[in-house]
Order: C-alpha cells, then sequence, then structure tokens
C-alpha cells in the first residue's frame, strides 16, 4: 500500500514538475535511475538512463535555463515549451506510476499530460506576464531561479520521499497565498492613506 501511495504522490510531483520545468525532472529521473536504485524503469521509459539521452537532456536544460532568465525571451520560451513541458509531465508520470498496475499506461500519460499542463499554463499565462509587467521584467531572473530551485527540490523527493514532497509543496501553495495576500494587504493601506 505504502508502495502504490509513493507512487501515486511522486507522479503527481514529477508531473507538476515539469509543468515548471521540462527537463529538469526528467534529467532527474534519468540521473537517479542510472546511478541509484531509488528508482528502476520499466521498458521503454528505460532509455531515459542512456548516456544521449541524459547528455541531450542537460544541454536542453541549459537552453531553457538561460532562455527563461531573459524578460520578453522568456515568454518566446514559455510559448515553445507550452508544447513541451505537458509530454514531459505525461512521460514522468507514466515512468513514476508503474507501481499501479491497474492503471492502464495511457490514462497514466493522461493524468500526467493534464497536470502539466495546468501548471505549465497558470506559469505561462497567469503568473509570468503578471511579474513581468509588476517588476518592468526585473522579477523574471528571481522567479525563474527560484522555479528552479523548486522543481529541482521537488523531483528529488518524488522520487526519493513522495510524502515529504506533498508536506513541501502544501507549505510552499501557504507560504505564496500568504506573501500575495500581506502584499494586497499594504496596497490597500497604501491607497487608504492617499486618501
Amino acid at each position: 500500500m505504502t508502495g502504490i501511495v509513493g507512487g501515486v504522490l511522486g507522479a503527481f510531483g514529477l508531473s507538476a514538475s515539469a509543468g515548471l520545468n521540462a527537463y529538469i525532472p526528467l534529467l532527474v529521473v534519468s540521473l537517479l535511475a542510472r546511478f541509484t536504485n531509488l528508482i528502476e524503469l520499466a521498458e521503454p521509459w528505460s532509455a531515459l538512463e542512456n548516456w544521449w539521452v541524459i547528455g541531450v537532456l542537460a544541454v536542453l536544460g541549459v537552453v531553457e535555463f538561460v532562455a527563461d532568465k531573459v524578460p520578453a525571451v522568456d515568454q518566446v520560451n514559455d510559448v515553445i515549451q507550452s508544447l513541451i513541458r505537458p509530454v514531459a509531465g505525461a512521460i514522468l508520470f507514466a515512468t513514476s506510476a508503474r507501481t499501479i498496475t491497474e492503471i492502464h499506461p495511457a490514462l497514466s500519460m493522461i493524468c500526467g499530460l493534464l497536470v502539466a499542463g495546468s501548471v505549465n499554463a497558470v506559469k505561462s499565462f497567469v503568473a509570468r506576464p503578471v511579474i513581468e509587467a509588476t517588476t518592468a521584467g526585473a522579477g523574471v531572473p528571481v522567479a525563474s531561479t527560484l522555479e528552479d530551485v523548486v522543481v529541482t527540490l521537488v523531483s528529488v523527493l518524488s522520487v526519493a520521499l513522495p510524502i515529504l514532497m506533498v508536506i513541501l509543496v502544501f507549505l510552499l501553495i501557504w507560504w505564496v497565498s500568504w506573501f500575495f495576500k500581506q502584499r494586497r494587504e499594504a496596497r490597500r493601506q497604501v491607497v487608504t492613506d492617499d486618501i
């Protein structure tokens, strides 16, 4: 039972991470499968352990890392990645949900596609435009760096300690909502003081 719950939580964590950055979670899974026994990839997903695949993921990860830090370029990158991130989420969900034998692989890929696609939509079409507009582009590199750190942490925890990953994600969501609530209240106070 614990293996099934961990597999489901890990699958959701990895596919959600792919919605922010397609290559970091794929690279984390590839490296952990290649060098540890934390995850064993079944066919055809074992191809992720191939050195060529790891190399290509690393190069694509560096390209996205750089492109995502530059205002305006990040918008073009998000449009391109909006096609890739959901596919990466589908692959990651299918690779880590293998412990759930009752679920058809196509269904697990659809779940991953929906999870990663939803996270990507919020990032690309809601959060990032707001950050870019409110900070005149200066907040883009900061937001991108924070996303990369969160994606890496959630990806590793999704494989190694999925329960801890869920707790971390809930704490992160709580903190972000608290932070924006505080900013909204501060703005209201400034407007009230000006009147």
